[in-house]
């Protein structure tokens, strides 16, 4: 057997062998070891040269079969990397406009600044600036066509705005707001890109045969290259833009500090509104309100108020305000009418309780219940309660404005419409809601006796009021001769100075008694 293995044949046969063992350890690798193993069993009854051929029968298929395997591992690592590309562009891409989104912006790489023409001064051409843009009214236009023409529109605005800038840089944070990436940019090219980006957002877009528009906000700020991330100067940018929104539509603003701190002093007013809230600290005073054809106390208007722990007064449109956009705005309802009803329990029981209701909470489906569930655990009746609701608050969604109010009526809740004719269509929300009094808008009475289209106003809302047979409640009577001009007009109740401002609790008791007193004693 030595001396065969040592001939030619016998090399070839080791060779032969060896790439075979090779082949079969392959094999094994790739789940084929158990086929080998039952092949190569059978070649003990075959001679030397069976032997050879069928190891290199076995060796061959084995080698192809190898080769077809890293085929298809090779095809299938294409495929997983084709689907990871997929996968990750939806990631970080909107699915609407098509535009990179948030989590693209924060993986972004800038490219370096191309050369820029001859005007552009050269301390300019490293100049990274963000722009914030957001739309002003979207929400009206959804309202109007429907969320399918939103889409229409968010698509038509993202293409005006590549239209401006390259593709790859705007980016869609969400909802109706964009960013955009310039380069290389002064400060006269700043300004003049931010007004270019509202002309092309607030051209009309038409859309199923309407002629669509909104307006837009856009703030901006440079980023500091190599000193911070992007996303800072982002939120610096984002920062601009909602100080612009607050002055109106179709405002542009660089960032200033300022803005800054503006934003850590919310924040820090936030957080006491919310122990404020928690701690009941928040209450409600009274401001009365006057039958003017007998003189007779006819209600109270109940208020919020809040002095801080620091002894400062904040402006009840500002806690208010914070409250509903962070959601705290029922739990400050329902501990003001809960102070409000127990309160009013020491009243007569013809003085009624008039208490305002928000916008924000007009949206609520709950509401009802909420207010009858506080009615009943003060003892309060329904009767004596007078919920106020502005106009702007029957437009956020009619249907549900429409089943709070016949809840409300169905309990015996009285319903004003506060602050009327500042809001949406007046008349249209008498003739759709019933309401069993308007209450005109002290804007109104305070002028109303030196110009004369407002005067033909306040005419007109106390016509209206008889004819529909809703009481009037004139707001802001300070002076006697606003009184005298009101009494012949038929205006029902006064509200207003003149009577009494907003008052504590304690305070209003004591008014209610010389109320009582003063008509004894006329009497």
């Amino acid at each position: 057997m030595a001396e065969f293995f040592r001939s030619r044949a016998g090399k070839q046969c080791l060779s032969v062998m060896a790439l075979g063992a090779t082949l079969w350890i392959s094999g094994a690798l790739l789940d084929v070891d158990s086929w080998l193993v039952s092949f190569m069993s059978g070649l003990e009854n075959y001679g030397a040269d069976e032997f050879v051929l069928a190891l290199g029968i076995a060796g061959g298929m084995s080698f192809i079969y190898s080769a077809l395997r890293i085929g298809d591992l090779r095809k299938e690592t294409q495929l997983r990397g084709a689907a990871q590309a997929r996968a990750d562009w939806t990631a970080t891409h909107d699915h609407l406009t098509k535009l990179p989104n948030r989590y693209a912006f924060e993986r972004k790489i800038l490219p370096k600044p191309a050369r820029q023409d001859g005007d552009v001064p050269e301390g300019a051409k490293s100049n990274v600036t963000i722009f914030s843009v957001d739309l002003d009214g979207f929400k009206k236009v959804n309202d109007l066509i429907g969320h399918k023409g939103g889409d229409v529109l968010l698509v038509e605005v993202a293409k005006r705005i590549c239209a401006l800038g390259n593709a790859d840089c705007v980016y869609r944070f969400g909802g109706d707001e964009f960013i955009v990436i310039a380069l290389g940019m002064t400060e006269a090219r700043e300004e003049w890109f931010a007004k270019v980006l509202i002309q092309a957002v607030t051209r009309p877009i038409l859309i199923d045969g309407f002629a669509v528009e909104v307006g837009a906000s856009v703030g901006y700020d440079r980023w500091n290259e190599g000193a911070e991330p992007l996303e800072d100067a982002a939120h610096r940018a984002d920062l601009a833009m909602y100080e612009a929104k607050s002055r109106g539509p179709n405002h542009h603003l660089i960032f200033q500090p300022s803005m800054q701190d503006k934003v850590t002093e919310r924040a820090s007013l936030e957080s006491k509104l919310r122990g404020a809230i928690q701690n009941k600290a928040i209450k409600t005073y009274y401001q009365p309100l006057i039958d003017l054809r007998s003189g007779r106390l006819c209600g109270f208007e109940a208020l919020a108020r809040w002095t801080d722990e620091d002894g400062i007064r904040i402006p009840p449109p500002v806690f208010i305000g914070i409250a509903e956009e962070t959601g705290m705005i029922t739990e400050l309802f329902e501990n003001l009418l809960t102070q409000a009803c127990s309160d009013a329990l020491a009243w007569p029981d013809d003085v009624r309780l008039s208490f305002n209701v928000s916008p924000v909470q007009m949206e609520d489906k709950l509401l009802p219940s909420r207010i009858f569930k506080v009615l009943a655990a003060s003892g309060l009746p329904a009767g004596r309660l007078e919920v106020e609701i502005t106009e702007n608050a029957l437009i956020q969604d009619p249907a549900i404005a429409a089943y709070i109010l016949d809840e409300l009526h169905k309990a015996g809740v009285q319903i004003a419409l506060d602050d009327f004719g500042t809001g949406y269509s007046s008349l249209a929300q008498l003739a759709r809601y019933r309401f069993d009094k308007i209450k005109i808008d002290k804007s109104f009475i305070a002028t109303c006796r030196e110009d004369e289209k407002q005067e033909k106003i306040v005419r007109a809302m106390l016509a209206l009021g008889r004819s529909l047979n809703i009481k009037t409640t004139a707001e802001g009577v300070e002076e006697h001769a606003q009184l005298a001009y009101l009494l012949p007009l038929g205006c029902d109740i006064g509200q207003g100075y003149l009577f009494g401002k907003a008052m504590p609790a304690a305070e209003a008791g004591i008014f209610i008694e010389n109320q009582i007193s003063s008509l004894a004693f006329t009497a």
